[in-house]
C-alpha cells in the first residue's frame, strides 16, 4: 500500500526537519511531521505497526536521525514505512523552494549552441 504526501505536506514536513536541524528542537518537528498526515493515513501506519501508536514510529525515527540532513530524514521515514509493508510516495521530492522552474538548464544548453 502507498503512503502519498502532497506537495504541501512536504514542504510541511521539509519545513519542520529544517527547524529542527537549525535550532535542535524535535518534539516541535515530530508534532508537524505527524500533522503531515492524514488521519486515514495515521489509521493505516498504526494498523501496520508493532506497538501500534504513530507517536512512537516517529520518535524512533528522530532518535534514530542524525539530527543534521534533511535527506537521511526522509530516507529513514521510507524506510521504516517500507518495513511496514507501506511506500512513501513524495508528490514534490526535489522541492527547494522554487516553483518548479526547470527551464534554467534548457536555457543553459541553448546558450552552448549560440556562436
Amino acid at each position: 500500500m502507498e503512503i502519498y504526501l502532497d506537495r504541501r505536506s512536504v514542504r510541511q514536513v521539509r519545513i519542520s526537519v529544517q527547524e529542527a536541524i537549525d535550532e535542535g528542537d524535535t518534539e516541535a518537528c515530530r508534532e508537524e511531521v505527524l500533522e503531515a498526515f492524514s488521519e486515514d493515513q495515521i489509521d493505516e501506519i498504526e494498523r501496520r505497526l508493532d506497538h501500534g501508536d504513530m507517536f512512537e514510529f516517529l520518535t524512533d525515527i528522530l532518535d534514530e536521525w542524525s539530527g543534521e540532513d534533511l535527506e537521511e530524514f526522509f530516507e529513514l521515514l521510507e524506510t521504516q514505512l517500507g518495513e511496514a509493508g507501506l511506500d512513501l510516495k513524495l508528490e514534490d521530492q526535489d522541492d527547494d523552494g522554487s516553483d518548479d522552474d526547470d527551464e534554467g538548464p534548457t536555457d543553459d544548453d541553448d546558450d552552448d549552441f549560440v556562436s
